[in-house]
């Protein structure tokens, strides 16, 4: 049987697999952009701040294209799973499954568990991972 645990946040996933008693460990990094708005009045002396336009629209559809780039390479990695297990800060692992369900509907009936859980070292990761598909 393939367990995989993925902690994951918006910029890497640590991916768990254990086999049989083996255990492999991989990080894949997201590549998702940081975003600094740039623009605005030259001067020190700008009354009312940035004067130029700030294009949000166009970082925010970048920035979902660099998410769903990120989810299909995640669902590449775990594709051969029996069980998966998500764990993460914020938000993140709920948008993979959500990405799952949409996407890959059968990976996404393989998911036990979403927790969210704090940033971990990679052997806490590991623990956790072992932990809870030991129960």
């Amino acid at each position: 049987m393939k367990n995989i645990g993925i902690w994951l946040d918006k910029e890497k996933a640590h991916v768990v697999t254990l086999v049989e008693g083996l255990e492999k460990f991989e990080t894949l990094s997201s590549n998702i952009e940081v975003y600094r708005p740039k623009g605005g009045a030259r001067t020190k002396t700008a009354k009312w701040g940035p004067q130029d336009v700030v294009q949000d629209s166009k970082y925010l559809e970048r920035k979902k294209h660099q998410h769903r780039i990120y989810f299909k390479n995640l669902a590449n990695a775990i594709k051969k799973a029996d069980a998966i297990a998500l764990f993460g800060p914020a938000e993140t692992p709920e948008k993979f499954k959500k990405s799952l369900d949409e996407n890959h509907p059968i990976l996404a009936a393989k998911i036990k568990t979403v927790t969210k859980v704090d940033s971990m070292t990679h052997n806490q990761t590991k623990k956790l991972v072992k932990d809870f598909f030991d129960k």
